[in-house]
């Protein structure tokens, strides 16, 4: 759960893979990222208070061109 200036969430969102409690994993295979999957992983971020996350898509080509850096201001 999600405990927020004392208020108790039930898990309605889960990050898929989190390392070493720093850096927040998502996952895709689509065929092209929106701007939704961004968000859903600056929504993440701004929840576990972490500064950067990794938006990996393995519909591409070469893994190189699916990794996308998202950034917590």
């Amino acid at each position: 759960p999600l405990i927020i200036d004392g208020q108790v969430f039930d898990p309605a969102f889960r990050v898929d893979i989190l390392v070493n409690q720093r850096l927040v994993l998502e996952l895709k295979a689509t065929d092209q990222l929106s701007k939704s999957h961004a968000k859903q992983l600056l929504t993440y971020l701004r929840l576990l208070k972490q500064p950067v996350g990794l938006l990996l898509n393995f519909s591409q080509e070469t893994m190189k061109d699916g990794i996308r850096r998202v950034v917590n201001d």
